[in-house]
């Protein structure tokens, strides 16, 4: 055999594979070579660094300041979102082939998995004593009847409801009779309940703290739109409160506005720290999410049902295609044992239910 045959077949045996452990498969190798060549490295250095700033922004989203425009407010409203952003630089990255752009994205993966990755765990368990339910039903809701009928099928054993209108309160009041003999309104906010109901009183949610004279006449909201009530149980005594705050927009002038919710949170949190008896249950639309640090002078007292015992992240808003959980059930000195959203009915909402022990 010839010198240039021998090298040949050298060539044919690493090519295929074959010989000793020195030789590697031809795809593994030219794996090896691209990634040794810089160019992979300093291809996409634009998408490297979208996505440590992705990643940095999730990691530091509580320092990211709320003026002006409520920014950092913005931000944790919509922060599960931000895995989106990951998937399109991703997309990205893969396209140019970018070894850089591929590697940063490490660090908006981990950050993600850690603030989010334990909310597709079912973490329900069996055994709850009460079940509650809570809906804005909606203003404009075509047909209230058949919301009624719908919650009524729900099993819940307490059902709030908020943005009642004068026209569709009489419907739910009839429609719910059967189902639950107690039942108290107030304004736009009511409670039905299979137990009875006791010491119930309004909460002025719209009108505490120096903030309230900010608000402009023309963004002032309904009164009566909270109400605090004792359900009686026989294991004693349970207030539940329910709540609708103040609508929150964006607009290009004021940004993230939310000065008429903030200001419920506030007295809402107020009225929850006072409460004496020690179990305690707020259902509401809250036009917020408890990752909003905004919503901390109620969520820093009780912990959402979702959160303990839910299954995902129980989006509610807007009912068509959820991307937020705008609609909560909070909980103190009870055992959330199962959370969940029911299916849609003629709002703009979808319905929440918790079954909750002692």
């Amino acid at each position: 055999m010839t010198d240039g045959t021998r090298g040949q077949a050298t060539v044919d045996r690493a090519e295929s594979g074959q010989g000793g452990a020195g030789h590697r498969p031809a795809a593994v190798r030219r794996a090896i070579l691209i990634g040794s060549r810089a160019e992979p490295w300093i291809r996409g250095l634009v998408l490297a660094a979208l996505g440590l700033l992705l990643g940095l922004l999730m990691l530091l989203h509580a320092k990211i300041p709320n003026r002006p425009g409520n920014l950092g407010s913005l931000v944790e409203t919509f922060l599960p979102w931000s895995g989106l952003g990951i998937a399109v630089l991703l997309a990205g990255a893969l396209r140019r082939r970018s070894a850089s752009a591929t590697a940063a994205l490490l660090l908006p993966v981990v950050v993600w998995v850690h603030l989010f990755g334990g909310r597709f765990a079912d973490r329900s368990h069996p055994g709850a004593d009460l079940t509650v339910a809570g809906h804005n039903v909606g203003a404009a809701n075509p047909d209230p009847a058949g919301t009624a009928r719908d919650l009524a099928a729900s099993g819940a054993d307490v059902l709030a409801l908020e943005e009642l209108t004068p026209q569709a309160t009489g419907t739910y009041e009839k429609e719910l009779a059967k189902t639950y003999p107690y039942h108290v309104v107030l304004g736009t906010v009511g409670l039905w309940s299979r137990l009875p109901l006791s010491d119930t009183r309004p909460i002025d949610i719209m009108n505490y703290g120096p903030l309230a004279e900010t608000i402009p006449a023309g963004e002032k909201t309904a009164p009566n739109r909270a109400l605090r009530t004792t359900v009686t149980t026989n294991r004693g005594p349970l207030a539940v409160y329910v709540a609708h705050l103040g609508s929150v927009r964006v607009n290009p002038r004021a940004g993230f506005w939310t000065a008429s919710r903030n200001i419920g949170v506030q007295a809402l949190g107020r009225a929850v720290a006072a409460e004496k008896i020690t179990r305690v249950v707020l259902l509401g639309d809250l036009n917020g999410t408890v990752d909003d640090r905004a919503l901390a002078a109620v969520t820093g007292q009780l912990r959402s049902a979702q959160d303990a015992a839910g299954d995902g992240f129980g989006f509610t808003w807007p009912a068509s295609f959820p991307v937020v959980r705008a609609d909560e059930i909070l909980v103190r000195g009870v055992e959330p044992d199962s959370s969940w959203v029911l299916p849609a009915t003629g709002s703009d909402h979808l319905p929440v239910a918790a079954g909750i022990s002692w």
